[in-house]
């Protein structure tokens, strides 16, 4: 089984729009660094995150990400680095990223990423969600993505429908 490794912002970003159960239905169990949890409790996280973490998830894992130095991801946050040094480490690996920079620097590596909307169009594929529900929550929120991408995720949602 794939081993999947998540950032910060998909859990954030699912947990806001009540759609974080469909990551073990997907993936069984994910790994965050200490970093994305440390991000994930902070202060200024939304409410809804901390109460989601306080409640606990059993399918999620805390792992501790070696102590590397790489001046090529200095300019990722503590949570991308954390997460991107993990995935190295790991067989077989998918890392869940929204953020592009990180993205890159994950893809230059040879890890497979998917951000937020790619685990939503998984989860709609395999009816776990409605997609064009799922993503007019999402766009309530603080993420952005160009209108011509979610257009499309729905057009192919509906397509797949018919």
């Amino acid at each position: 089984m794939r081993v999947v490794i998540a950032d910060t912002s998909p859990i954030n970003y699912l947990i806001l729009i009540d759609a974080i159960e469909i990551l073990p239905r997907l993936y069984g169990r994910v790994i965050v660094p200490l970093e994305v949890l440390a991000e994930l409790t902070d202060p200024d996280a939304p409410a809804e995150v901390a109460r989601w973490l306080h409640d606990g998830a059993e399918w999620l894992e805390v792992e501790r990400a070696p102590q590397e130095e790489d001046d090529s991801l200095e300019e990722l946050d503590a949570g991308e680095r954390a997460a991107i040094i993990l995935a190295l480490h790991q067989p077989n690996v998918l890392l869940l990223m929204d953020d592009a920079p990180g993205r890159a620097a994950a893809t230059a590596r040879g890890i497979d990423t998917v951000g937020t909307l790619g685990v939503l169009r998984a989860a709609a594929m395999k009816e776990l969600v409605n997609l064009p529900l799922a993503l007019a929550r999402l766009l309530t929120t603080n993420f952005r993505a160009p209108k011509s991408v979610v257009e499309a995720l729905i057009s192919e949602d509906a397509q797949r429908l018919l």
